[in-house]
C-alpha cells in the first residue's frame, strides 16, 4: 500500500480482510488483525513483547522526551494501571530485552526508571479520564486486593459491571502492601494508586476473609461471577531440623510483621535464606532493625538469583553478604533459641532440561556459622482452602495472578488480572467486546540524532547510608529530576518506528546499506514464512544475481534515518507501529 492511498479530506472508516482503515486529511492510520503486524512488532519491539501486560513502552519514552508527562502516564495506565508503583518495584523483564542492551549498543534503557518519571513529573492538575462503558447491572466479587484482584476489578468496572473487592487484611494491596518494604515502595503513593482504581464505583470490604466472614458459596450465590485473586500466601515450609525454632521466620511473615509496624528480633547476626526480591528485601530490612551482620545464603551462584542487578548493587551497599554454592541442614539450638546454622556445600551440574543447571549436595561437607536468627525466604504457594475444587470446574468462577500462576510478579499479576476480566466479560455479555489490533500509522522520520547512542545510562538518585537508618521506612531511590529524565529518555531507539523500502521503487542502488551504521540494511535472497504466518530470520545473499530485495531488518534497525536521507528515489517509508485495544 502507497503512502497517500487513503487520503481524504473527512475521516471515513472502512474495513477490508483483516484491516479497518482510518483515512484523516493529513495521516493514514491501519488498524491490521495480520499475523504479519504482530509478528513484526513482537520482533522490532522486544521490550514491550518481553513486557507481561505489553505496556506501549517506546510510546510512553518518547511522551517522556516531548516533556506530556500525564500523557506518559496515561499510556502506562492503560497497561499496566499502577505506574508509580510498578516504576519503582518492576521486576524489569523490559531491560533485560531492550536492544540497547545488546552487544556494542550499550546498556539497556532505564525503562522502569522512566516509568517512576510519569508519575513523579506529571503535573498536580493531571486528571485520569477513562473510557466507561454502559452499565450491564452484572456483579462481579473478586476475592483479593493484591495487584492480580486490582487489575480485574479496574477492567470489569471500566467495562460496565458492579465490582465489590473482598480483603482479609486491613488495608488493600496484598504483597504491594503487606510483603515489599516500605524503603521500595511508599505508602502514600501506593494507597494514591489504589484509590485512582476504587474510585471507578469499585466496592472494597477490608477484614473480611472468604470461609470465615463469608462463605465462597454465598458468593457464588449473590454475584454472577466470582475471581479468585488470592494471590501466593502459604510459605513453603522450612523442612530442615529446628526450622521451628523461635528466632527463626519465614520471610513473608517476617516482611508482614516489619510493614505493620512491628519491630522482631533478629539479633547482631542475620542469616537469610532464598535467592528472590523477598530474601532481599527480608536482609535489608534486618539492617534496618539494627543488625550488623547479614548475609543472603544461595543453592547456586549469584547469577542465578532471581532479582534485578540494581537489587544486588543495593545490597551490597548495605553491606550485606551474599554466600553461594551452600544450602542449610540444619538449626543449632540452645535452650529452644537459634545459636547458630550448618551449611552443606553444593555445586552447579548441567541437566538436558529447564533449568539446566541445578545445584547438588556435596557429601560430607557440612560446616557450622554462628547466627542470632534465621530468615528463611523459600517462596509461597497459593492457598487452595477456600474452594472446594479448581476455578475452571466451576461455572462463573475464575482465577487470576499468583494463585494461578504460583508465585511470580507484579507485572505478570497484573497482565493475568487483566486477562481473566476480560473472559469474564465474555462470559457475562455473551461476546467479546474488545480485541487487540496493530495500529498503523505514517511517519515523517526520526528526529532521534545518531550522538544519542552515545549516552551512557544515567545513574538513579539515592540517599545515603546514613539516612537510610536514621528512619527505616524513608525510600532509598528518590528518582530522576527533569533533565536526568529528558536525557535518558534520548536513549530509546524507538523500536516502534518501521523503516520499508518498496521494491517496486529501488534502484538497488546500496546507497542505504553504505550509511547504515549498523548491519540493519541487506540483500535478501529469500524471506521464509514461519509456521505461524509471520515471517522468518532474511536468508541473506551477497550474489547479486539471487538478490530478491533490500530489506531494512527492524531487528537490527536504530532508527538513525540516515538510509532514508541518502535515498535517491524515495523508496523509503516509515511506519509507527503500537499494540491497542478497540472495540470488536
Amino acid at each position: 500500500m502507497k503512502k497517500n492511498d487513503l487520503y481524504s479530506k473527512e475521516e471515513t472508516f472502512f474495513q477490508s480482510k483483516n484491516k479497518i482503515y482510518s483515512a484523516q486529511s493529513v495521516k493514514q492510520i491501519v488498524y491490521s488483525t495480520d499475523i504479519r503486524d504482530f509478528g513484526q512488532v513482537a520482533k522490532s519491539i522486544p521490550c514491550q513483547d518481553a513486557c507481561p501486560a505489553k505496556t506501549n513502552i517506546p510510546g510512553y519514552i518518547r511522551a517522556v522526551f516531548e516533556k506530556r508527562y500525564g500523557r506518559a502516564y496515561e499510556l502506562n495506565r492503560s497497561a499496566n494501571i499502577l505506574p508509580g508503583v510498578l516504576g519503582r518495584i518492576c521486576a524489569r523483564p523490559c531491560e533485560s530485552s531492550c536492544r540497547h542492551g545488546e552487544t556494542d549498543n550499550g546498556q539497556s534503557v532505564g525503562i522502569c526508571h522512566l516509568k517512576r518519571s510519569c508519575a513523579d513529573l506529571k503535573p498536580s492538575s493531571h486528571r485520569i479520564i477513562e473510557g466507561l462503558y454502559t452499565p450491564t447491572e452484572k456483579k462481579v466479587a473478586v476475592i483479593g486486593s493484591g495487584p492480580a484482584g486490582l487489575a480485574a476489578a479496574h477492567d470489569l468496572s471500566i467495562l460496565g459491571h458492579k465490582v465489590v473487592i473482598f480483603e482479609g487484611m486491613d488495608k488493600p494491596g496484598g504483597m504491594l502492601m503487606y510483603g515489599i518494604p516500605e524503603f521500595r515502595l511508599p505508602r502514600d503513593l501506593l494507597m494514591l494508586e489504589i484509590q485512582n482504581i476504587l474510585r471507578l464505583g469499585i466496592q472494597l470490604k477490608t477484614n473480611t476473609a472468604i470461609g470465615s466472614d463469608i462463605s465462597f458459596a454465598q458468593l457464588k450465590k449473590e454475584y454472577d461471577a466470582v475471581v479468585v485473586a488470592t494471590g501466593c500466601v502459604s510459605p513453603r515450609k522450612f523442612d530442615i531440623p529446628g526450622g521451628n525454632l523461635e528466632n527463626v521466620y519465614n520471610g513473608l511473615d517476617f516482611m508482614k510483621a516489619v510493614n505493620e509496624g512491628e519491630n522482631p528480633f533478629v539479633g547482631d547476626k542475620v542469616i537469610v535464606i532464598g535467592a528472590g526480591f523477598t530474601a532481599v528485601d527480608c536482609a535489608r530490612s534486618a539492617i534496618r532493625l539494627g543488625a550488623l551482620d547479614v548475609s543472603i545464603n544461595i543453592r547456586k551462584t549469584i547469577e542465578y538469583m532471581r532479582i534485578d542487578e540494581t537489587e544486588k548493587y543495593e545490597a551490597q551497599f548495605e553491606g550485606i553478604k551474599t554466600y553461594s554454592l551452600i544450602q542449610p541442614s540444619r538449626i543449632i539450638e540452645d535452650n529452644n533459641k537459634v545459636t547458630g546454622i550448618e551449611f552443606q556445600r553444593t555445586r552447579m551440574e548441567k541437566i538436558d532440561k529447564p533449568p539446566y543447571r541445578v545445584s547438588i549436595p556435596i557429601e560430607n561437607s557440612q560446616f557450622s556459622v554462628p547466627t542470632d536468627s534465621v530468615i528463611a525466604a523459600l517462596g509461597q504457594s497459593p492457598d487452595m482452602s477456600i474452594i472446594s475444587k479448581k476455578p475452571d470446574g466451576m461455572d462463573g468462577v475464575f482465577a487470576a495472578g499468583d494463585f494461578v500462576t504460583g508465585s511470580s510478579d507484579v507485572i505478570s499479576a497484573i497482565a493475568g488480572g487483566r486477562k481473566c476480566a476480560g473472559k469474564i466479560d465474555e462470559y457475562l455479555v455473551g461476546k467479546k467486546r474488545k480485541r487487540t489490533v496493530v495500529r498503523l500509522e505514517n511517519h515523517a522520520t526520526t528526529d532521534r540524532q545518531r550522538s544519542y547512542d552515545f549516552i551512557g545510562k544515567v545513574v538513579m538518585n539515592t540517599i545515603d547510608m546514613e539516612k537510610r537508618l536514621s528512619k527505616s521506612t524513608r525510600e532509598v531511590e528518590t528518582g530522576y529530576n527533569e533533565d536526568q529524565t529528558h536525557e535518558e529518555a534520548k536513549r530509546c531507539y524507538l523500536c516502534n518506528l518501521k523503516y520499508e523500502i518498496d521494491p517496486l521503487v529501488c534502484i538497488y542502488c546500496s546507497a542505504c546499506i553504505d550509511v547504515a551504521p549498523k548491519d540493519c540494511i541487506k540483500m535478501i535472497g529469500n524471506i521464509p514464512v514461519n509456521p505461524d504466518g509471520t515471517y522468518g530470520i532474511y536468508e541473506e545473499t551477497d550474489d547479486w544475481n539471487q538478490v530478491l530485495s533490500i530489506a531494512i531488518d527492524n531487528a537490527e534497525c536504530i532508527r538513525c534515518g540516515q538510509c532514508l536521507a541518502v535515498c535517491p528515489m524515495d523508496c523509503i517509508s516509515v511506519t509507527k507501529t503500537e499494540l491497542i485495544e478497540i472495540d470488536t
